[in-house]
This record gives C-alpha cells, structure tokens and sequence, in this order.
C-alpha cells in the first residue's frame, strides 16, 4: 500500500518519518507491521519512558516475567531482557525497509540506562553489550547528548556500532555531537570497520524548548514577549539545521569521510508532540521538513500529520536569518538561553531517570 499523501510528501522533501514508541503488543498483534503498511513508518524509537509505560501496562509481558522470576533474574536485568527481545523483533519486522533504503532507515533505537548520563566509560561498556546481545543490523543505541557522554559517542561509533544521539536542545551542543561524530567515524575506518554500515541520527528535541521558553515569555508579560509565544522551538530546530548544512553537508573534514563511504549523520527531530493547545498540532513536523532529516512521531501526532498536515516541500533549507532575529529577540527581552539550554537537559535526563526507576520498582515487585 502506497504511504498517505501527507508522508509521501515528507519523504518526497527529505524527511523520514518514525514512530516513537514501541511494545510488545504492537509487534505480537501486528500493529507495528500495519503502521508500517498503511501510515509509512519507516523507523521506530524508544525511551525509558516508553518502555515504562509498555511494561506495566497490560498482560503482554507477564509470561516472561514469570520465566524471568522463577530464574532469580533482578529488574535491572530483567528490563533489558525484555527490552532486547521487543527491540529485536522490531528489527527484524523492519529489516525489508532497511533493505530498500540500503540502512538508511528502517532502524529501531535502544537507549542505554539513563543513570549513566554523566558515565563516559559505562555507557560504552552497556552500548557494546547492547549491540551484540539485539545483534541487528538495523539496531541503533541511543546515548544522551551530556557533555561527560560526548566522549562516549565517539567510542560507540568506533566500534562500528550505529548510534542515535538524545536529548540534544541547543545549537552549541549539537555542533559537539557532530564533531564527536565525525571523530568517531575517522576512528571506525582507522579501526578497520566498513564505515558505510555505520549510520547515526542526532535527536534535537522540539517541543520542550517552546514549553521552557513560553513559561518565561508568560513571566514577563509584554505584548512584545507574548507575540514571541509558539516560535523558539521551530527557530531553534531551523539554526540546528543550519549547524548542520555546515557541520557536515559543507565540510571538507567530513567530506573526506564521506567519499569513503560515511554516512552522514541526519538531524532527527524528536519531541514533536505539540505541548500548547494554542499551536497546530502538527507544527513540528509541517515546518521541520527538508532533506536528510528524521521526524520521530508518538502517533498522535502521525495522524494529525496524516489528517491534516499541510507539507509544502523544504520548510528548512535558508531560514537561518529569521530564526537568528528571534532568539536576538529573546535575548533582547531577558530570556536566559543558556539557562533554559541547562534546565532543559538537566530536565531530560530527570525525567529519563524517573521513568526508569518507577520501571524498575514496578517490575520488582512483579517479579517477586
């Protein structure tokens, strides 16, 4: 079945469309497959809290968490058992798309534990472990974008390993994870791995940088700061993919490695589900659309897209201007952008962290 208008437009401007969620009913009543069929997913993501909310609700789990009991297996353990084996099938229900597009998409992403957001050496150790235990070439880790992990981006890479880069907010940020990237990349083929099998997305989250910006744009109540309401998000996405265009489309550095068969890293635009019920429901997909991106989508969203999106081609390409006079504009007015760029991955990985810990009590007490 052919892809709806909507999202055969967005493929036609560049972007692929993903879904952000997965759970084990989805794969064992063939939901998964139909969205893939009938709405044009080409990829899926997961996070703690989608897993959290997978594992504790329903029966689709019980079974193993019975077998995993009668074992003695913790819940630390156990939710990545259990996790690997959602992810794997995912894998291998998408491998067809992963053909078709030659690796490009068809990819399902698996976050390391959030905890260990601030441990560089940790975080590799469990991507690796990861990789060879889901053993997909279609798999994707994902790792956060803090600065104690930047490292550990470039060490996951360079053991040929495809890597999904989180919980990115500001353009300052973004441009390290690209040249953690490239570096990675540059290490892979010195370590002799076939670099053109290693891809990479960089997740620059959306909608919680209006959340963030428009509760300080309340506070300070002008006519000026309230006309301001609904526009950093899509501002701040539009000057990452000019980061981008520069970083990587337009870099000697990484045009040597791509003549050598690099992947380019795509910007994927994640939290994309509009916040403020003021805004269109489908803002962060309409004007984030150009080529080599990711829109990662809960289905909400993908269905207003579907419904009544309103795709004119490349939203993204030589909008750098006008995006830097709003953030002048917000600077102008007071706002603190470091702060919000600080609160915002400190935010992040809380509420990974949260997500995970209520997980991991839940299951604990199921499996006891």
């Amino acid at each position: 079945m052919a892809a709806p208008q909507t999202i055969a437009a967005l493929s036609s401007a560049g972007t692929s469309v993903w879904l952000d969620d997965l759970s084990r009913d989805r794969i064992k009543t063939g939901n998964l497959a139909e969205v893939i069929e009938t709405k044009g997913v080409v990829g899926v993501t997961t996070n703690p809290a989608i897993f959290a909310t997978a594992m504790t609700s329903g029966n689709a789990y019980d079974a193993q968490l019975k077998e995993l009991s009668e074992a003695g297996v913790g819940a630390d353990s156990a939710v990545f058992d259990m996790a690997i084996d959602d992810v794997r099938d995912a894998c291998d229900i998408f491998a067809p798309v992963f053909r078709d597009t030659d690796g490009v998409d068809g990819r399902v992403s698996l976050e390391v534990d959030p905890r260990l957001a601030k441990d560089r050496e940790a975080t590799v150790a469990q991507a690796k472990e990861l990789a060879h235990k889901v053993d997909r070439p279609n798999l994707m880790i994902k790792i956060p974008a803090t600065e104690e992990c930047l490292p550990a981006i470039t060490d996951v890479l360079a053991e040929g390993i495809s890597v999904n880069v989180t919980l990115i907010f500001s353009v300052a940020r973004y441009r390290q994870v690209m040249q953690a990237f490239i570096e990675g990349i540059a290490a892979a083929r010195d370590n002799g791995h076939d670099i053109s099998t290693i891809h990479s997305v960089a997740s620059f989250f959306v909608s919680r940088v209006d959340t963030e910006i428009d509760k300080r744009l309340d506070a300070i109540g002008t006519d000026e700061a309230l006309a301001l309401k609904g526009t950093a998000a899509v501002a701040n996405a539009r000057l990452a993919y000019a980061a981008f265009e520069d970083a990587l489309l337009n870099n000697p550095d990484w045009e040597e490695l791509r003549a050598a068969g690099g992947r380019t890293q795509r910007p994927l635009w994640a939290s994309t589900s509009v916040k403020d019920p003021s805004l269109p429901d489908t803002l962060y997909v309409t004007e984030l659309s150009g080529p080599h991106t990711v829109n990662t989508m809960p289905e909400a969203t993908l269905d207003a897209t579907i419904d009544h999106g309103e795709v004119t081609s490349d939203t993204l390409s030589g909008t750098g201007e006008a995006s830097h006079e709003v953030f002048s504009k917000l600077s102008d007015l007071g706002i603190d952008l470091a702060d919000v760029w600080t609160v915002l991955e400190t935010e992040g990985v809380d509420k990974f962290v949260a997500s995970w810990q209520d997980l991991l009590a839940a299951l604990d007490e199921q499996l006891r």
